[in-house]
């Protein structure tokens, strides 16, 4: 069994999202012949604890446009290792020591690896759908820039 594609897209957005808040060392491993429960972890860290808070949040955000809602979320208090439970996913944002220290790559060595560099990002809702980033308008609101009304 591997990971569903709904588990892969919502893997990839929250990978996105932890890297747009400077994570470090994002990767995302099949869980799902292991552990009945998730498809994906999500691991990423950061060098402090607002940075860890701030990447959660991202994380949350992204994955509540796109429909999901964490059912749990745990360490928060203390922020330094705080798991976030999106039920096809677990997002673990880490402090860089806790990361080194509990090696969660290490104990889940036997599962594969996802390369996050092949799943295209979900489209976020509201967001301009062409290439460039544009709305598709050429920025011109039909007046001649005068100013003066018709």
């Amino acid at each position: 069994m591997t990971a569903t594609t709904h588990a892969l897209q919502l893997a990839k957005a929250a990978a996105d999202a932890a890297e747009e808040k400077i994570a470090e060392r994002v990767t995302a491993i099949d869980v799902s012949d292991q552990m009945p429960l998730t498809d994906v972890f999500v691991i990423a860290s950061a060098p402090s604890e607002r940075q860890i808070g701030a990447i959660v949040d991202e994380v949350e955000d992204r994955l509540r446009e796109l429909g999901s809602k964490p059912i749990r979320r745990e360490g928060e208090r203390d922020g330094r290792w705080v798991l976030i439970d999106f039920g096809d996913i677990i997002v673990h944002i880490q402090h860089e020591d806790e990361r080194e220290y509990y090696a969660l790559e290490r104990l889940w060595k036997d599962c594969p690896e996802i390369d996050l560099t092949a799943i295209e990002s979900p489209a976020r809702p509201g967001a301009s759908s062409s290439p460039d980033g544009s709305d598709g308008s050429d920025g011109s609101d039909g007046s001649d820039g005068s100013g003066a009304t018709p």
